[in-house]
């Protein structure tokens, strides 16, 4: 059984040199993911050399300038994770970038080993699709930047999730850790940030991966602020905020298989729950922010 202590990360146990949180294929035992969190103060530089991994730079806060293969591209990045989506910039692998923070901010660089090779590219935020998933105290909202829809890529699949205060996420919980015609082979990280209270309490939630098939694993954490959990097999899910505390995660995936797909396995007892929200409205706390 993988050791919970392998799997969840507190923020701060992952941080190594540079980066607030790194996250390898080496340091995960698997073969395909990565994500690293760099804060840069203002008129900061960081060099990153992306190696055998396409990277998706992805600001969390702060604006940043990326300098790659001679291109410049400008992301005007966005003050917080809850402010809506963000542009972002795809660097293919071996390929050596300066990252510039004029005022300062932090960024998610988001992995993926694979061997295909792909030209720089720069997504504007207009372009990110946004769904609207679930209903009722399921509701949330997905930011489909990264995944196979959305942009072309070797291997990684990446998306952000924001679940409001009370509501459950990441669920019916679900699995992607065997390679059939209806599910792939998908390592996956999930990295949270997690809104204060009204008056700056520290928010908190929960995660649960449990044993599937062949791949025992056990895990339930009470999960907060810039705390990061891998996936390496198993139902994953719910994913459940604390009333007044709004979730923000960042999903970054990738495996073997050559096709680059998102497909998964509904965990048997809870597949049913599907079916209830054609008759439940969206959360309009969602609605609102989409409008707006």
């Amino acid at each position: 059984m993988s050791g919970v202590g392998d799997l969840f990360l507190p923020a701060g146990r992952a941080a190594r040199g540079d980066y607030d949180v790194e996250v390898t294929p080496a340091s995960a035992s698997w073969g395909y993911s990565s994500l690293r969190v760099l804060t840069l103060p203002p008129a900061g530089t960081h060099t990153l050399h992306t190696g055998d991994a396409e990277v998706v730079v992805v600001p969390l806060s702060g604006a940043v300038a990326v300098e790659v293969d001679g291109a410049h591209l400008e992301l005007d990045g966005r003050p917080d994770v809850f402010a809506g989506p963000t542009d972002f910039a795809y660097l293919p692998v071996d390929q050596v970038a300066t990252l510039h923070s004029a005022a300062g901010g932090r960024f998610a660089l988001c992995g993926a080993r694979t061997d295909r090779v792909l030209p720089v590219r720069y997504g504007p935020a207009a372009q990110v699709p946004v769904e609207l998933r679930g209903a009722g105290q399921s509701s949330r909202q997905v930011r489909n930047f990264a995944t196979p829809e959305a942009l072309e890529a070797g291997a990684i699949i990446a998306c952000e999730v924001i679940t409001p205060g009370g509501n459950w996420s990441s669920y019916p919980a679900h699995k992607h850790d065997e390679a059939t015609a209806t599910e792939s082979e998908l390592e996956e990280i999930y990295y949270f940030e997690i809104a204060s209270g009204p008056h700056g309490e520290p928010g908190l939630g929960f995660m649960r991966t449990s044993s599937s098939p062949g791949h025992p694993i056990d895990l339930l954490e009470e999960v907060h602020d810039r705390d990061t959990v891998l996936v390496p097999h198993g139902w994953h899910g719910p994913c459940v905020a604390a009333p007044g505390y709004a979730m923000y995660y960042l999903n970054v995936m990738a495996g073997p298989s050559p096709e680059r797909a998102w497909l998964i396995s509904d965990h048997p007892d809870q597949t049913w729950v599907r079916g209830t929200w054609a008759e439940q409205d969206v959360d309009p706390r969602l609605t609102a922010a989409e409008e707006g």
